[in-house]
């Protein structure tokens, strides 16, 4: 469960009828695409197979925004029954959110209408573009990192991507496609990814040391397998911040190390003469079978 610091009350509403209303970015298009359905208060997964034929896709050029003609389309399907005009103000004032504040999602369900016909947006979800934090620093100052994993919040604070899963083999690579290969070969030789943990291609040994203290604050962690593939990472950085974090937390568990590309021999060479207890390995396959040795 989560902790409940806050509770919001809410007006009581008289809703006469609930809509779906939602804007996204769509990769087919290349930009915005506002959803509408006549019918909301439920998934629109449920709503695209209950209904199909009730939901109006209106592709938005994002240079101009949407026209009045895709305005009335959008409250046409909807089906509203009061000021069709006003409906169509608060449609477009929803579109400039989701483009001023840089969302990712827009999404009121349901978009109601109350009994003298306005409408109400009832409840609503709202994404916003991480990468837009220096524009909107008074939205992102109310996130909650209580209703987080503290190790997911920790990861950000240091440019590294966390995900933490079920296992109890630690990972630690870099780049998205090797970590999602490095889990799965795990799983293939018998063990359990414990995490997915990205350093990047451009991690510096601070960051290396902070995601072991990350991966190892997990109790369930037996092993670390880190495999690097060094083009912009280079490997001996990786070495150093491997060996440098293994003298500094004491790391109890084994740890399995995999490197290749930019200055791997000097990695290698950096590792065997730490006089570390570190386990390396030759490829993927031979470093997914030594960690799963490790625990067994």
């Amino acid at each position: 469960g989560k902790p409940v610091n806050t509770v919001l009350l809410a007006k009581k509403m008289a809703l006469a009828k609930e809509f779906y209303f939602a804007i996204f970015m769509d990769r087919a298009s290349g930009g915005p695409l506002i959803i509408a359905c006549s019918e909301g208060g439920t998934s629109i997964e449920d709503l695209a197979e209950s209904s199909p034929e009730k939901i109006i896709k209106v592709p938005v050029n994002i240079t101009t925004g949407p026209t009045d003609e895709q305005i009335e389309t959008v409250v046409n399907g909807l089906g509203v029954s009061g000021d069709k005009e006003s409906a169509g103000y608060q449609i477009r004032a929803l579109y400039n959110l989701f483009v001023d504040k840089d969302c990712t999602m827009v999404e009121v369900n349901p978009l109601a209408e109350d009994t003298d016909g306005n409408l109400i947006a009832a409840d609503a979800k709202i994404g916003f573009d991480d990468n837009a934090e220096f524009r909107h620093k008074d939205i992102f100052d109310q996130r909650d990192h209580t209703q987080e994993d503290p190790r997911e919040v920790a990861a950000a604070k240091w440019d590294l991507n966390y995900i933490g899963l079920d296992g109890n083999i630690g990972c630690m690579v870099n780049g998205a496609g090797l970590a999602m290969s490095t889990m799965d070969i795990i799983s293939l030789n018998g063990g359990s990814p414990a995490n997915f943990l990205d350093v990047g291609g451009g991690a510096k040994v601070e960051q290396i040391k902070a995601a072991f203290e990350i991966i190892t604050s997990d109790p369930a962690v037996k092993a670390i397998l880190v495999n690097i593939f060094g083009g912009i990472m280079k490997c001996d950085i990786i070495a150093e911040g491997i060996i440098e974090a293994s003298r500094e937390l004491d790391l109890k568990v084994p740890v399995v190390v995999r490197l290749e590309g930019t200055n791997v021999e000097r990695g290698k060479q950096l590792l065997e003469e730490s006089g570390l207890d570190l386990i390396t390995a030759d490829d993927l396959d031979d470093a997914a079978t030594k960690a799963v040795a490790s625990i067994a």
